[in-house]
């Protein structure tokens, strides 16, 4: 049965936790949706994890209606929620209704996730009154990160906590249908989960938040960047990929790959025929 909106409300309000992983590829989006993810991310992270960007900032949209479409087509199941890249919607309202538009209608999302809490209020009230629907991102914004100061715990402070918490309040009565909430200690998720009626998915930002998400590089420690505190590795799939490459290159050069149960066979007549016309 395919989640919805509806199913991921009631897992909330059932105290059943919501699972989400970035997915950006058809085969992959595949495996994790045949695996019981309630829920893909077609973040923007992909610029880092897949085109080898430095951070966020230069994914277009053009990339992400790429990328969603493919994870699209294998989530049979899984709720698919695309992000809106750095500049598709912080220009103007009428930018945010209009990308988030092209990510439902050309890139087959079922959701769009934009950052920003108070201050994109209105993108979110409007974006959500054109019918699509909206998933909001507060705490540490990878597309603010310079803004910021760096990727690093949002809200240890009065003020900063206070601020966040008004995030999470205004981005669900604008109409949000859940929030990605990173990187902030987590006693301040677990109130934040407590005050808002929508899911709250953590990243970093500890158990008690109504689900968890994770870019999958990360937890099959298949990319080579600095590993967060609050990433866990479930398994050395890139150590495994590596290690299968290096055997691939050394079976070719050794004449090991292919061996004769990977060849077709051809009738020796057949065969004959052509040597010798082609030989002679």
């Amino acid at each position: 049965m395919k989640n919805t909106i509806a199913t991921l409300k009631e897992r909330k309000q059932n105290r059943q936790k919501i699972t989400m992983l970035t997915a950006y590829d058809y085969t992959t989006a595949k495996l994790m949706d045949e695996s019981g993810v309630d829920c893909l991310l077609v973040g923007d992270s992909l610029g880092m994890v897949m085109l080898g960007y430095d951070s966020t900032v230069s994914v277009t949209m053009e990339d992400m209606i790429h990328h969603s479409k493919a994870v699209a087509r294998a989530a049979k199941s899984a709720f698919v929620v695309t992000d809106l890249p750095f500049m598709s919607y912080q220009t103007s309202v009428y930018d945010a209704v209009f990308n988030a538009g092209r990510l439902i209608k050309e890139g087959q999302a079922q959701a769009v996730k934009l950052e920003g809490g108070q201050a994109f209020s209105e993108h979110i009230k409007m974006i959500t009154q054109a019918s699509i629907p909206v998933v909001a991102h507060i705490g540490l914004m990878p597309q603010s990160v310079l803004a910021l100061g760096g990727y690093k715990v949002q809200g240890k402070d009065y003020q900063d906590a206070k601020n966040i918490v008004l995030d999470a309040l205004a981005v669900e009565q604008a109409g949000a249908i859940a929030i990605v909430l990173e990187c902030v200690p987590a006693d301040l998720a677990k109130l934040i989960s407590q005050l808002v009626s929508i899911p709250i998915i953590g990243i970093g930002a500890g158990v008690n938040c109504d689900g968890q998400v994770l870019v999958y590089q990360d937890m099959l420690s298949m990319y080579d960047g600095v590993a967060s505190k609050f990433v866990k590795s479930f398994a050395p799939i890139g150590h495994h990929m590596k290690q299968a490459f290096t055997d691939y290159c050394q079976e070719v050069k050794q004449q090991q790959f292919p061996a004769s149960i990977h060849e077709f066979a051809i009738d020796s007549e057949v065969m004959s025929k052509l040597k010798s016309e082609f030989q002679s």
